[in-house]
């Protein structure tokens, strides 16, 4: 009963403040339907969809995937939500193939590639279950020497070289971390090396960290992190690029590119272990001693080299071939505005089980097409359309929801409001989150009104703790709003409750997120909440609720970094400014600012025009050339890190200069940027006279 009360006053509290983008009438009904929304949330309702989701692993293109596929879809349509299901011919592994490996000399022992069964958790017996392997790995069988080389980055290979040790025909063994794991196979595969192993350090996940499965939430010695290794110049289906990849046997033929002509699938055999496995191979190790910060947390001091009465064997097999993959949408169309466009989605493909990593975001989207189906049932529909989407072959390279993306691109240009993603949603209790600069004035409004649970704060104060203003991190690569945010330009934002993980691991079962991630199963509910609630606001405001001040400000912070950065290697006589850059961003915060204003007293009857100009604002950074790494990014403000993959790099084309130490480009980027930024000073410009008006 304590929670329900705070559901239902906090709000009241929270909505003496106006609502941004509402009219006076409007907001007094906004605020009805919002309270009737945050009603809505069961804890247990979310607890049985988890549950349902997460009984058999439930790979990409099996049919334990196809299974949890229907179950979404007949979900979604009871809810009320119109359902369709898209399917996708894409290039994927035939998994998991033949993986294992051994320490051949000085001694043969096998090397556990498998997790241990824990019988007090009930889902680590299911037969089903993989053994470790890396999706997209080159296929082979080696044995070689052993070179290890920290967490397998670009400048770790570089310091390896600096120090002149080679990996030419070698067994290199990295530990996970640091960047995305395909850019450790790409590296090893650059520099020569013959296999890869990549394996968990309990410096990172393990008993370094505290106790591990099944007392804790570390990884133990046989928890393995699965992962795709595919590091192509585009995000989604290898074979094609800027298509969607529609059935083979559908009316639409797509010319599929040949797979030897697609770089970023690797050739040298790659497999992960356990640490329990990775100990066996450093306790043989006789080289020097590593460099500061290559310790890891295995008791045996690192070593650079296993010199050359150590062999290690790596056997690999996988072959690919086309299959079938399915993206699952569900849509509540707007009742007075049907094309414009609110997704919220997630995958809900998994490496094992699943729990945490994605389907407590599936679980979440659930139980957020049942609340906003029965505020549609009473006559409450969203003005605007909400979608629900469930995307396929997330795992193996963001597969499903960039080919929907491609499928669609010219209706996202035209209607796309928001994208907001929630790829493993739930893993703990501490919220967070990242986003494009016009959204993260809504998701901090939207937590103000949120209570966490258990307590008398909101999820705001909760997420704030000291901090004046709550952290909202930069977009990069790593999840499904790639192709949204990068490739077509939809503010995007990502978010949920973090903590630690069975990361891709067989140990992310539902007896694990039971004990470990949300044992009251109270956290599902809070963030579907924050999405409920923000993507309410955005469907219903009278103006699209964009914080575009933020553009300035942010771009400010940013440039600054930029410079820091550059002077730290730029020698040339002279030395590249950014003071034109920082003067446009700071112009730019002014007349953001002046919009707002503006818009605090907007006359309804210009705010079609309004929402016309607000929809383009984040397509003002596409650039048609796109990125020098790969032109199917063509967002000059974010894009995955070319040098690591999961990291954000914000202003990617000064950014590439910067990771490659160079000065040669950046009067080019220059121009770019000071276009980009007067394209939306101009939108910005038009929309203030138009709410003047």
């Amino acid at each position: 009963m304590k929670n329900l009360l705070l559901v239902c006053l906090l709000p009241i509290t929270a909505f003496s403040q106006k609502l941004t983008g509402f009219t006076t009438q409007r907001e007094s009904t906004q605020v009805a339907t919002e309270t009737l929304f945050l009603q809505q949330q069961q804890n247990e309702r979310y607890k049985n969809h988890l549950k349902e989701l997460t009984q058999e692993p439930h790979i990409a293109g099996s049919k334990a995937n196809e299974r949890v596929r229907d179950y979404m879809a007949d979900v979604m349509r009871k809810a009320g939500l119109q359902v369709e299901i898209f399917p996708y011919d894409i290039y994927l592994p035939v998994m998991p193939g033949t993986a294992y490996a051994e320490v051949v000399e000085p001694v043969r022992i096998p090397l556990n590639n498998k997790e241990y069964i824990h019988h007090e958790d009930p889902f680590t017996t299911n037969p089903e279950l993989p053994i470790g392997f890396n999706a997209y790995t080159g296929s082979g069988d080696v044995t070689a020497e052993v070179v290890y080389a920290n967490y397998g980055r670009r400048e770790d290979f570089q310091k390896l070289e600096a120090m002149g040790i080679s990996v030419k025909g070698k067994i290199v063994l990295a530990r996970y971390g640091g960047n995305f794991r395909g850019y450790k196979a790409k590296y090893a595969q650059a520099y020569g090396a013959a296999g890869l192993i990549i394996f968990t350090d309990p410096g990172d996940s393990g008993y370094a960290k505290g106790l591990v499965y099944p007392e804790g939430p570390y990884f133990n010695e046989s928890s393995i992190q699965r992962g795709s290794l595919l590091t192509a110049d585009w995000t989604g289906d290898p074979l094609t690029p800027f298509e969607p990849a529609l059935p083979v046997d559908g009316k639409k033929k797509i010319v599929r590119k040949k797979p030897e002509e697609v770089s970023g699938m690797h050739s040298i055999p790659v497999l992960p272990l356990p640490y329990g496995s990775a100990k066996e191979i450093f306790a043989r190790m006789k080289g020097k001693p590593v460099p500061t910060g290559w310790q890891g947390g295995l008791p045996y001091t690192y070593r650079l080299e296993g010199g050359p009465d150590l062999k290690v064997r790596v056997n690999v097999h996988q072959e690919r071939k086309i299959q079938r993959v399915y993206n699952v949408v569900g849509t509540l169309v707007g009742s007075e505005f049907p094309n414009e466009w609110i997704i919220a989605g997630s995958h809900y493909d998994a490496w094992g089980h699943g729990a945490t990593d994605p389907n407590s975001g599936t679980a979440m989207l659930l139980s957020l097409s049942e609340s906003l189906g029965k505020l549609a049932q009473a006559g409450q529909r969203p003005r605007r359309t909400i979608k629900i989407a469930h995307w396929d072959a997330e795992e193996q390279g963001v597969i499903g929801s960039t080919e929907w993306v491609e499928q669609f691109r010219d209706e996202l240009n035209a209607k796309g409001v928001a994208y907001f993603n929630a790829d493993g949603a739930v893993s703990g209790k501490n919220f967070g989150g990242a986003s494009s600069p016009s959204l993260k004035g809504l998701i901090i409004d939207a937590t103000k009104v949120i209570p966490y649970p258990d307590s008398a704060k909101s999820v705001y104060d909760h997420w704030r703790k000291q901090n004046p203003n709550p952290p909202i991190g930069n977009l990069g690569g790593g999840s499904d709003h790639i192709a949204f945010y990068t490739h077509v330009g939809i503010p995007s934002w990502s978010g949920g409750t973090g903590g630690p993980t069975m990361y891709h691991s067989n140990h992310d079962t539902f007896y694990f997120y039971e004990h470990f991630s949300d044992p009251s199963f109270s956290m599902g509910p809070l963030v579907e909440r924050v999405f409920g609630i923000a993507a309410l606001r955005l469907a219903n405001a009278d103006v699209i609720p964009y914080n575009v001040s933020r553009y300035g400000t942010d771009l400010r912070t940013h440039f600054e970094g930029l410079q820091k950065a550059i002077a730290a290697y730029d020698k040339t006589e002279n030395k590249f400014s950014f003071e034109t850059l920082l003067k446009a961003a700071d112009d730019l915060k002014k007349t953001g600012e002046a919009c707002e204003a503006a818009l605090k007293n907007t006359n309804v009857a210009n705010t079609k025009a309004i929402n016309a100009e607000l929809l383009v604002l984040e397509r003002q950074w596409i650039d048609p050339e796109g990125m020098p790494y790969g032109n199917w990014y063509k967002s000059l403000y974010a894009s995955p890190d070319p040098y690591s993959g999961y990291a954000s790099a914000i202003l990617p084309g000064f950014q590439y200069e910067v990771a490659n130490k160079s000065t040669a480009n950046l009067t080019m980027w220059e121009q770019k940027y000071l276009a980009a930024i007067a394209r939306l000073k101009t939108k910005l410009e038009t929309i203030t006279r138009l709410a003047s008006n």
